[in-house]
């Protein structure tokens, strides 16, 4: 299964390696990353791999979601499916 991440917030030293390790405990393989700084804000988006994770879709999320609260970023991971979907033109 492949998930959407995306990070948002105000930019700060380690974003990008702290979100990294946190994939890399759960087994989680980054397939595609992109990253970019305006105006002094941080987005990223990165498309990941799920399948060798042995965590629940629920608990990465959550995982993912307590991390951006200690940083003050909005970190959500969204199933590929559902964003494409959502994403429709």
């Amino acid at each position: 299964m492949k998930g959407i991440i995306t990070v948002l917030g105000k930019d700060q030293v380690g974003i990008i390696a702290k979100v990294c390790t946190f994939l890399a405990e759960e087994e989680i393989n980054i397939l595609d990353i992109s990253q970019t700084i305006v105006g002094g804000f941080f987005n990223m988006m990165m498309i990941v791999d799920l399948s060798e994770s042995t965590h629940r879709f629920e608990e990465i999320s959550g995982g993912l979601k307590e991390l951006g609260l200690g940083m003050n970023l909005e970190i959500k991971l969204q199933r590929e499916d559902i964003f494409n979907n959502m994403h429709r033109i």
